[in-house]
């Protein structure tokens, strides 16, 4: 093949032939004239770059739109220098420090010097954007020197910029330029600053240059963008529907958990309907274990240091590790991880290949130190209990297991009515990231990519996300009003076996060394339940829901039939409980109603003598009068077959 000549890959796997110098635009125009119009960036070999950058050599290519998320981070990536843009025309002494996208949008962090600005003044700052925007100004890229670069922000008393360049090597600087706005940047931007149609400035925060509080401290403008008015319209109006579902806000209605200063900030205690509904995922997802062959283990919540030297895990997390525990002259620590444990389970006998797969499963608590103010309900905390589950294989038998763990993690998202995006998290370039022989990454990447295909998921790859001992794929879910989660994670490990010399007897009576495949469906089951909670807005589907009925007895003389009715749902396993006190029925339904408990049965002296229940359905009212052996069939059948909540 000529010089002049290079490959690129498509995400589909195809490959086409383009003249080196080839840029991204014109690869998308070669594909369709409608693609290059939606572009806003290409990433090559995992770099996300400018449309106009030339390629110039052989690689993987995806054309970044809007719906992808290396597209919505070069949209937002462009925002930001756009309200840097914005700020300087109304206020031409502020000092720019940093300016990233995020997850949802971007922030940019200003020195504004004697000048404050409050909220009231976004609104001022969002129509200055939107008139830089309308511009259509180019983002044009430019190439300087260090000393060039020192000198243009030293001259303009800079200092946040100066910081940053002199941790920059020469000849890797670049300025990007629109309008009349000039900023230190690798990029990659869109086009031109007319695709930005839509902005929100959504929050003041301070914020210490370099995060160092001795520095000092910077306004934090935070923002989000869209390519059309529709899309801001529909984020504003599902940001407000997230505002109603916030599991901090229903957690503590609904008694789920609660977080004491005197136990400690994020160590969630779990209150008694938070504790059965925990307990009912966990005896769903134990149930799916304990039919796919997996055993389960209980590990303690602390270790000896010596073992989390030998997984890497210290010093190499030591940032967010609580620090180690001086005992009887040796140094132990709060767990933060339950694979290393469960490798010396796996270690204390000596296995043979026909011991394997063994599938170890743990609903273990593990440790990390947070910064108090990432602390966020149950989604971020201190101490929370991971569904873990390390399978041991051979290499054999490696993609079958691999196989088995995207079924079941499909399975429990498919049940909790969970869209699923796969991710397939590979290794890039860099090989100071990861451990192992490359030879073994490759065939990894090579059996979970064929895995993938052999059972259609529809997947994108993701170059230089895998972990440091192995790819993995990660299951991205979209809860009910849209938004994305990444939760469950199926990893391919060939580093660990090396760092505890794991091995197993082959039929050829020699020692080989076993794969790991790591695996957690739920993640976090603390971060799970504060997704789970904000996906149903509390309205748990029957088999979840912590108090699945309620009985109202109208007057107190019917007070033993309701405790008869109770009595016999108890007897098949159903959570319910006896409103029994002296109250007017309209508030016994109210509170009922407010607790969102999925069933009502209000019994009178007609329902005792008849045998019957009146029904109510949450959110739906009166449903009917049945027999009481109907309803109880009924309602059972419903739970068996965790079924989910009718749309309203």
């Amino acid at each position: 093949m000529s010089d002049a000549i290079i490959k690129l890959t498509l995400p589909d796997g195809s490959s086409r032939e383009y003249q080196k110098g080839i840029t991204g635009k014109e690869v998308a125009e070669s594909i369709s004239m409608g693609l290059a119009r939606a572009a806003l960036s290409v990433t090559v070999n995992g770099d996300i770059i400018d449309l106009d950058r030339p390629i110039n050599n052989d690689g993987d290519i995806t054309i970044n739109t809007w719906d992808s998320e290396d597209g919505k981070y070069t949209f937002w990536h462009s925002s930001a220098h756009l309200l840097a843009e914005a700020v300087q025309d109304l206020y031409p002494e502020a000092k720019f420090g940093i300016g990233p996208p995020i997850e949802s949008g971007f922030y940019y962090d200003i020195d504004f010097g004697d000048q404050s600005i409050s909220q009231d003044d976004l609104t001022k700052i969002e129509q200055k954007f939107l008139e830089k925007a309308r511009n259509k100004n180019e983002f044009e890229r430019r190439d300087v020197s260090k000393d060039e670069a020192l000198s243009f922000y030293k001259d303009r008393g800079n200092e946040y910029k100066v910081d940053l360049i002199q941790d920059l090597e020469d000849g890797t600087i670049t300025f990007y330029e629109q309008g009349d706005f000039t900023d230190l940047c690798r990029g990659p931007h869109i086009p031109n600053t007319g695709i930005v149609k839509a902005i929100k400035l959504t929050n003041l925060a301070g914020a210490y240059w370099r995060g160092d509080n001795d520095s000092k401290q910077l306004t934090r403008i935070y923002g989000i963008s869209f390519p059309k008015q529709k899309m801001l319209e529909e984020h504003l109006n599902m940001l407000e529907e997230a505002k109603k579902r916030d599991h901090r806000k229903l957690g503590k209605e609904l008694g789920i958990y609660m977080i004491d200063k005197m136990i400690g900030s994020g160590l969630p205690v779990w209150l008694p309907n938070g504790t059965r509904l925990r307990r009912t995922l966990e005896s769903f997802l134990r149930d799916e274990q304990f039919e796919r062959g997996y055993k389960e283990v209980i590990t303690p919540h602390i270790g000896n240091l010596e073992l989390y030297k030998t997984s890497g895990h210290y010093p190499y997390y030591q940032d967010s590790q609580y620090n180690p525990i001086e005992v009887d002259d040796e140094e132990y620590m709060l767990k933060p991880m339950n694979c290393p444990h469960h490798h010396r389970i796996y270690s204390h006998e000596l296995r043979s290949y026909r011991d394997l797969p063994l599938r170890l499963a743990e609903f273990g608590t593990v440790y990390r130190y947070e910064q108090s103010g990432e602390l966020s309900g149950l989604s971020r905390v201190r101490g929370f209990t991971q569904d873990d589950a390390h399978i041991y294989c051979t290499h054999d038998q490696l993609k079958q297991e691999i196989k088995h763990t995207i079924d079941l993690t499909n399975h429990v998202f498919d049940t909790f009515g969970m869209p699923v995006d796969i991710r397939l998290s590979f290794r890039d370039d860099n090989d100071e990231k990861y451990g192992g022989e490359i030879e073994l990454w490759e065939r990894a990447q090579q059996e979970i990519r064929e895995v993938a295909d052999e059972m259609d998921l529809d997947y994108t790859i993701a170059p230089g996300e895998a972990s440091f001992y192995g790819p993995k794929i990660d299951f991205i879910i979209r809860d009910a009003i849209g938004r994305k989660w990444q939760l469950g994670t199926v990893q391919v490990d060939y580093v660990m076996p090396e760092r505890f010399d794991l091995t197993y007897v082959g039929s050829d009576n020699e020692k080989h060394r076993p794969v790991i495949i790591h695996r957690a469906p739920f993640g976090s089951m603390e971060r799970f339940t504060s997704i789970l909670i904000e996906h149903f807005a509390g309205n748990f589907p029957v088999w979840l829901s912590p108090e699945q009925v309620r009985v109202l007895p109208i007057s107190d003389d019917q007070n033993d039939y309701a405790q008869k009715c109770a009595l016999q749902l108890k007897d098949k396993g159903i959570r319910v409980e006896v409103d029994g006190r002296s109250e007017q029925i309209g508030a016994k339904i109210r509170e009922a109603e407010t607790s969102k408990v999925p069933y009502m049965l209000i019994v009178g002296a007609k329902e005792a003598e008849d045998d019957t229940v009146s029904v109510r359905r949450h959110r739906k009212g009166d449903i009917g009068t049945f027999n009481f052996s109907d309803f109880l069939s009924d309602l059972t059948e419903e739970i068996d077959s965790k079924a989910l909540p009718e749309e309203d």
